[in-house]
């Protein structure tokens, strides 16, 4: 898949990537003052279910984009959906994919 489709998925995950870590934030933040501070669990009512949706995003936006990047599934893929489970570290896996090139939109060449 080469084109603006391409180039609106690697958006999306980008986009859900940094979500991701912000949610993580959120989340921790509303852990901390429910278990740590026992003052509320108003943060983890809220950020809970929001982390859940962008994580459940993040996974979706890592296949199409594994999908039409065509990335190894082995190594790349499983990096990437592994960069889910631990706080923040879908921002470095996006960071590390936009340096070395597997967010690169190619576009078509034209036929001469």
């Amino acid at each position: 898949m080469i084109g603006p489709m391409n180039s609106r998925l690697v958006t999306f995950f980008r986009i859900t990537a940094i979500l991701e870590a912000f949610s993580w934030a959120g989340l921790l933040i509303g852990m901390y003052f429910k278990w740590i501070a026992e003052t509320s669990d108003v943060g983890v009512k809220i950020f809970g279910p929001v982390h859940g949706a962008i994580f459940v995003a993040y996974v979706v936006a890592t296949l199409l984009v594994a999908r039409s990047q065509r990335w190894p599934i082995v190594w790349t893929t499983l990096l990437a959906l592994g960069a889910s489970i631990p706080p923040f570290f879908t921002v470095w896996f996006e960071t590390w994919a936009k340096r070395t090139g597997r967010l690169d939109v190619k576009t078509p060449v034209p036929a001469t």
